[in-house]
């Protein structure tokens, strides 16, 4: 009988090359473990660890998952109905929290270096039909990245990522701490902040940076250097161009990664955008963007005249992006607690304006003539994004200001100033642009669009029924 992978023909010739030189090389390595992930609606990775034996016929029956991941909001509760006739999808497949297919994808394998004999792959989600699930958030990136191409475009990213380091005081593990979520650790400090970029600061935490080192260039990601942020145990670390699928993917390996070899060493590693600490500094992720010719690699952005800060190109590109920007905030800020950032005079957007090499617009220009780095930073997206919805949503509103010509306004030397759209400043906001922008319902299909809003509903239900701190202090005394 015909396997999965056969039944369907799904791997090409040089795939299937690929696979007999990875079993090859983990039967030499003594590879005993291996780690099949898959990126889900959060860009959260979820999977199962096969011994070796079992890994290597993975790669020709796939690996079988529950659905009912595919259906779970930030507290990993299922919010859809998925006992109930259709389960609360309008597509079959999903009902009675029946399995999926994971399937491998060979050009991800790596060696984790930080655990013993064990490998790591990569996979999307596949239906029982040999079809891609359409639920799966990468499969949107490879169809983005497509819809480029087919234009004669390669789009390359790179990453700009902060995040928090913290010391781990207390796992708070008591019987009581349990809960969908639990209770989170206890933490300390690992800096006061505020000495960014301080070589002495630098120093006093190198042993965390040759960690990050060390794990970072032993999974083969293009990092170009470690740095101390501005805010109380914060960090940044910026990476080099690659192509868009590539830097999605080396995202939620980073994340993973790091929050990994952190817990191993009494730490914790968060990429939640504002924790609740004194004097924190919100957590920002800068993707910076630009279309090259596959031809000859040549940056389509680099303008020629010497008062232009992109080619024409580029300036419809930024046009786009800046038309879009309300309708892609769900995908860039995706929590509610990303939207504490969003703060005037703040290195953080709050308008869809672009400048000139400034940090304070959504759009930071960088390009003159013969510069090959010639690029568009958006810095409107939180560290916890999905990466592989993030940067789909950039590449497709990008594609519509060349598709459409649109016209850029002139550069905002003032971009808290400056006359242009509002960013959504709450989830709930960002949910109704996201479902009003037809362009991107049309790029993402109707269905993702309404299921990625209901999960995220969900969210902002549960956060409405919780009395916070600030209620408590406000009110409880007062009334």
């Amino acid at each position: 009988m015909a396997s999965f992978v056969e039944q369907y023909g799904l791997y090409s010739e040089d795939d299937r090359k690929r696979i007999d030189s990875i079993i090859a090389q983990w039967r030499k390595e003594g590879i005993e473990f291996v780690r099949f992930v898959f990126p889900d609606q959060h860009g959260q990775l979820r999977g199962k660890t096969l011994v070796r034996e079992a890994a290597e016929s993975a790669f020709r029956t796939g690996v079988n998952m529950t659905s009912t991941l595919l259906a779970k909001d930030t507290s990993h509760k299922t919010v859809f109905p998925v006992f109930s006739r259709g389960g609360g999808f309008s597509f079959p497949g999903m009902e009675g929290a029946a399995d999926f297919v994971m399937l491998p994808d060979p050009s991800t394998a790596k060696r984790l270096p930080w655990s013993r004999n064990t490998a790591w792959v990569l996979c999307d989600p596949y239906m029982n039909n040999g079809k891609v699930s359409p639920l799966g958030t990468r499969r949107h990136l490879k169809r983005a990245t497509e819809c480029l191409a087919e234009q004669g475009y390669q789009y390359i990213t790179g990453l700009e990522v902060e995040f928090h380091v913290f010391r781990r005081l207390d796992d708070r593990m008591e019987l009581s701490d349990s809960g969908q979520p639990g209770q989170a650790p206890k933490i300390g400090l690992m800096s006061h902040g505020y000495q960014y970029l301080t070589e002495q600061r630098y120093d006093s935490v190198s042993e965390v940076m040759e960690l990050f080192h060390d794990t970072l260039m032993g999974l083969q990601l293009p990092l170009r250097s470690l740095e101390i942020e501005y805010g109380p145990s914060q960090f940044e670390l910026t990476f080099g161009p690659t192509t868009a699928l590539q830097a999605a993917d080396n995202m939620v390996l980073l994340r993973t990664a790091l929050k990994q070899v952190c817990q191993r060493r009494g730490l914790l590693a968060s990429f939640m955008c504002r924790p609740a600490i004194p004097n924190a500094m919100s957590s920002g992720w800068h993707l910076h963007q630009s279309l090259t010719d596959p031809a000859d690699n040549r940056n389509l952005f680099m303008p020629e005249q010497a008062d232009r800060s992109l080619s024409p190109l580029g300036e419809q590109f930024l046009a786009g992006l800046l038309r879009h920007a309300p309708g892609c905030t769900a995908f860039s800020t995706p929590t509610i607690n990303g939207y504490r950032r969003y703060r005037p005079m703040s290195l953080a957007p709050d308008r869809a304006a672009w400048g000139r090499d400034n940090r304070g617009a959504m759009l930071r220009v960088l390009g003159s003539p013969g510069d090959p780095g010639s690029r568009i930073e958006n810095r409107v997206g939180e560290p916890s994004a999905n990466p592989y919805l993030y940067i789909a949503s950039q590449a497709y509103a990008g594609l519509s200001g060349i598709t459409n010509e649109l016209v850029a306004p002139p550069s905002a030397d003032e971009p808290y100033q400056a006359e242009a759209v509002k960013l959504p400043t709450n989830l709930y906001d960002a949910l109704h642009a996201l479902r009003t922008d037809s362009l991107i319902n049309e790029c993402f299909g109707e269905e993702f669009v309404g299921y990625y809003c209901h999960i995220k509903e969900a969210e902002l239900e549960r956060f409405n029924l919780e009395v916070t701190e600030w209620e408590t202090r406000e009110y409880l005394d007062m009334f």
